[in-house]
């Protein structure tokens, strides 16, 4: 059986200045880097769960919300 691969895409950056936040302040609150928010909205860098969660709760939503398949 072939495995397809998983896309995932995030909403982080629309999520993210709908509450007028910049990458730096969720960087503050997630105790990450903004060069880590940045990499993570252009979709270089998959977060940890842990961070996925962080990311979600900030932005006052649904992980899945945040996240999604493509």
């Amino acid at each position: 059986m072939n495995k397809l691969p998983v896309v995932l895409t995030n909403n982080i950056k629309l999520l993210r200045t709908k509450l007028e936040l910049t990458q730096e302040d969720l960087a503050k609150k997630t105790k990450c880097s903004r060069q880590t928010i940045s990499a993570i909205e252009k979709n270089r860098y998959s977060p940890s769960l842990l961070l996925a969660f962080k990311i979600a709760y900030i932005l006052k939503t649904d992980i899945n919300e945040v996240f999604g398949n493509e």
